[in-house]
């Protein structure tokens, strides 16, 4: 591959980047396609998913009950449901994940206090999906149960006493669309508006804003690399420019994979209250849980804040597409609402009075779930009814569930293939306790000049294109990362992903991308030679 083929793909997303690279390495029957790009788990929560094909059964028997018809049923009944699911766990003990089904359900009713029937009925109806999600927004008892969640994963249950509305999506990513188009529609965030967004950052944060249906003005917050990747207190100080209308933030990070700083989140708290207080925040939680006791900013400032969270990455269900949006039930983005100019108040009313009596009273977040369905197919709206269940499943699973070795064992996983790499890499690796360890983010140029010395690291960096060395790693030994420069992070650094490969893989990778670092170096001496 020459130069000028590799300066085309600098343009494009490092997903993108992936793809091809993934194409290149997989080509070579004689080896072993070991792909660090991407960041799906190689790990499953198999007790949830067990009880919720438990659940699926139990409701197929409630379906059928009263049919005569050959593959038929019909919907199930509420009325006593609760009690026929304890005599069907009672009869069928070795079904897999009973025991954590029946837990979910004696958990909803002793420690939430949900009516039996109706907690029951709606994991039946939910698991089957013979209905329209309703309300639209999120199930009634699965709203409970994950807001219990949020409040004590991510907020270390400091917001016992707060209300947070919560909209299930599709992912964490659905999640941020929904978020982006509901700001613009309701003009709170309008082309050529200033945007502040952390970087390096998931790298659709840095697309977004400047396609045309937002065409944003972006003002970076730079990671500090030399303090593990923690955010310098002058570049959160730009936030108190009250020019800058939203703060996109991805905590814990990606790529670097870093939990802001307690200390960090109160300064923001203190430039909203003192400096900004019309700034709205997103914050993606996604990485939340592989921090111990982390602190979301939703928990310091949760009038502004905007969390998105997804369970794809901890529960390894990045196929089910389980996302939610949580908003503070008293938050200043409806007051903003309110304070619009009258001929947007106008336009607005126009806009929603089809589903509401009371359109400017419509709250944010409802607004959201409208226009996820150009508000028009708004009685269409809302994630299915299965998602819903399983999502409801994993966050009991984290409450209520004796599953200290499932999730101190996915922490362990990660700490120990970061440490088979670093070693790999002859690199030092200290302790921090911000760190989720899910990626690791390395400086090329400071690799080559630890190794071979400063003069060979300048004329690397001339003489190869930043992503010729992950290109190399493919071709060469069938290994994907990918390159740093499309997270915003430094141009000569790469993401390895450390979720998707077994630990031995990574003392393959370091090893390989040693390998790779040495071919550059004998190239460069036999440069040095013809002189």
């Amino acid at each position: 591959m020459d130069y000028k083929e590799l300066k085309s793909y600098m343009e494009l997303s490092p997903f993108e980047v992936q793809f091809a690279l993934t194409n290149i390495a997989g080509n070579f029957r004689d080896r072993t396609l070991l792909n660090a790009g991407r960041g799906n788990p190689n790990w499953i929560a198999t007790t949830p998913r067990q009880a919720f094909f438990t659940l699926g059964n139990f409701a197929m028997e409630e379906t059928k009950c009263n049919c005569k018809y050959v593959h038929t049923g019909f919907h199930a009944e509420k009325e006593g449901i609760s009690e026929r699911f304890q005599d069907y766990a009672h009869k069928n003990p070795d079904a897999p994940g009973i025991n954590f089904l029946k837990s979910s359900v004696e958990y909803g009713i002793n420690k939430m206090g949900f009516d039996p029937d109706s907690w029951v009925y709606e994991l039946v109806i939910g698991c089957i999906g013979d209905f329209y999600p309703e309300p639209d927004r999120m199930l009634p008892h699965s709203e409970k149960v994950v807001h219990s969640f949020l409040i004590e994963f991510l907020c270390k249950n400091q917001l016992k006493s707060c209300k947070y509305d919560l909209f299930a999506t599709e992912g964490g990513t659905g999640g941020i669309i929904y978020v982006f188009n509901s700001l613009i529609e309701n003009k709170l965030i309008k082309k050529g508006d200033k945007i502040a967004i952390g970087s390096p950052i998931f790298t659709p944060y840095l697309e977004i804003p400047h396609l045309n249906d937002y065409d944003l003005v972006e003002v970076e917050i730079k990671a500090d690399p030399d303090d593990d990747w923690q955010y310098p207190d002058s570049e959160i100080d730009k936030l108190k420019d009250p020019s800058i209308k939203a703060f996109f933030v991805v905590n814990p990070g990606n790529p670097q994979a870093r939990a802001i700083r307690d200390e960090t989140i109160q300064r923001i708290a203190n430039i909203v209250k003192n400096d900004n207080p019309h700034l709205i925040i997103i914050s993606d939680d996604v990485y939340a849980t592989f921090v111990e006791n982390f602190s979301s900013i939703m928990s310091e400032i949760p009038s502004n804040t905007i969390c998105v969270y997804s369970f794809s990455k901890h529960m390894g269900c990045t196929g089910w597409r389980l996302g939610v949006v949580a908003l503070y039930e008293n938050n200043a983005i409806d007051k903003m609402l309110s304070t619009l100019p009258e001929n947007i108040k106008n336009q607005l009313i126009k806009r929603y009075e089809s589903i509401s009596l009371d359109p400017s009273n419509i709250k944010f977040i409802d607004r959201m779930v409208a226009d996820s369905r150009s508000v028009a197919l708004k009685h269409t709206a809302g994630l299915s009814l299965p998602q819903q269940t399983q999502m409801t499943l994993f966050s009991l699973f984290f409450i209520i569930e004796d599953d200290i070795n499932y999730i101190e064992g996915t922490k362990n996983a990660l700490n120990k293939r970061i440490h088979v790499l670093y070693k790999s890499l002859g690199l030092p690796l200290d302790y921090d306790s911000t760190a989720t360890n899910y990626y690791a983010v390395i400086d090329l140029l400071k690799l080559a000049t630890d190794r071979y010395g400063m003069s060979f690291a300048e004329w690397m960096e001339k003489s190869y294109n930043a992503l010729s060395f992950v290109f190399a790693l493919a071709d060469k030994e069938s290994i994907v990362i990918l390159p740093g420069a499309g997270f915003d992070a430094p141009s000569w650094s790469v993401r390895v992903s450390l979720a998707n490969l077994r630990y031995e893989a990574y003392e393959e990778i370091g090893k390989k991308m040693l390998e790779t670092l040495e071919t550059a170096f004998e190239d460069y001496s036999i440069t040095l030679n013809k002189k």
